[in-house]
C-alpha cells in the first residue's frame, strides 16, 4: 500500500510540474512588429516557376562541389577529434583510485 501512495504522489507531482508552464504570461508579440511592417503593403504574389528556375540556375557552379567536399572533410575530421576521450589515461586512473578509496 505505501508503494501505491508513493506512485500516486509521484504522478500527481509530475502532473503539477507539467502544468506550471501553462501559468506563465505569454509575451505580447504585437509590440514587436514595427509600424512600417504593420502598415505596409502586402507582398506581391508571384508564380513559383520563375523562382524555382532562378534557384536551380544559381545553386551550383563549377567551384561549388569541391568547396562543399572540402567543408565536409573538415567537419568530419573535427567530429572525429571530438569523439576522442576528454580525460587522459593518467587522470582516469587517478580518479578511479580516488573512487575506490
Amino acid at each position: 500500500m505505501p508503494q501505491t501512495r508513493t506512485t500516486l504522489a509521484l504522478i500527481a507531482s509530475l502532473g503539477i510540474a507539467a502544468a506550471l508552464p501553462a501559468c506563465t504570461q505569454f509575451p505580447d508579440l504585437e509590440q514587436t512588429v514595427r509600424d512600417a511592417a504593420r502598415n505596409g503593403p502586402y507582398p506581391d504574389l508571384v508564380p513559383l516557376d520563375g523562382l524555382q528556375a532562378r534557384l536551380a540556375a544559381s545553386r551550383f557552379d563549377a567551384g561549388t562541389a569541391p568547396a562543399i567536399d572540402a567543408r565536409i572533410a573538415q567537419l568530419e575530421a573535427r567530429a572525429a577529434r571530438l569523439r576522442g576521450s576528454v580525460i587522459d589515461d593518467a587522470s582516469r586512473a587517478r580518479m578511479q583510485a580516488g573512487v575506490q578509496q
